[in-house]
């Protein structure tokens, strides 16, 4: 029960915050980011389920054309008629060497015949996991102004500072709906992982909880500061 993800509850989580964010911070670009996640997250569960199906179709293309090579390959051999007249040593080698080759150059078009369909399944995959990459960075940009220490230390803005509103309280709750929306991205990639076993694949994904944890630790580095700053 508990040795495998549930795509269905990592759904009900973004669900979830998502309503919780806009409870908090109504109408806000955290609010709607967090709606594209929920939306993510039920394509992924669709996504990941097509992607651990086997393409019937495509191996019952790939498997009839190896069988048509191989018996265009059968017929050639059964009417060539070989004169056997190998005099010398030379001549043997520069036949087997021929028939080596041919049947090399056979098996490698059989074999990457028969991987197009794992290898389209790894582009499906890797371009999934490329737009979860690119939410865990928006997530990044959208905690990148809530500087924590402009409650301890205050200062005059210049032109181009950034609007601070939030209080500390909201400000707290806003780095940690963050971290959390990071932690559920994590999740998310994961859901590949568990079904499909491809080495590039689990390679993205790794890098992808890499990442969200990285920028987690950056949230939660400021919600340190936060907690240390002297009440308002």
């Amino acid at each position: 029960m508990y040795r495998q993800l549930d795509p269905q509850r990592i759904i009900a989580t973004a669900e979830q915050l998502c309503a919780r964010v806009d409870e908090r911070f109504p109408g806000s670009s955290l609010s709607k980011l967090c709606r594209e996640l929920v939306e993510v997250s039920r394509q992924t569960r669709e996504r990941a389920l097509e992607i651990s199906r086997p393409h019937w179709p495509l191996r019952l293309g790939v498997g009839a054309f190896v069988l048509a090579m191989l018996g265009a390959l059968a017929v050639l051999l059964r009417d060539l008629r070989l004169e056997w007249r190998l005099h010398d040593v030379a001549s043997l080698v520069q036949f087997i060497e021929a028939g080596t080759n041919e049947l090399v150059l056979i098996g490698a078009a059989a074999f990457f015949l028969m991987s197009t369909e794992r290898r389209l399944k790894r582009a499906r995959a890797l371009k999934a996991l490329h737009e979860l990459r690119s939410l865990a960075h928006i997530v990044d940009m959208h905690q990148l102004t809530k500087d924590p220490d402009r409650i301890a230390r205050q200062g005059a803005d210049t032109a181009s500072s950034p609007k601070r509103a939030l209080s500390p309280f909201e400000l707290s709750r806003y780095l940690d709906y963050c971290s959390e929306t990071l932690a559920v991205i994590g999740k998310v990639a994961a859901v590949y992982a568990q079904t499909f076993d491809d080495e590039a694949a689990l390679a993205a994904v790794d890098e992808i909880e890499d990442l969200t944890t990285g920028l987690s630790r950056k949230i939660w580095q400021k919600l340190m500061v936060l907690d240390a700053a002297p009440p308002r």
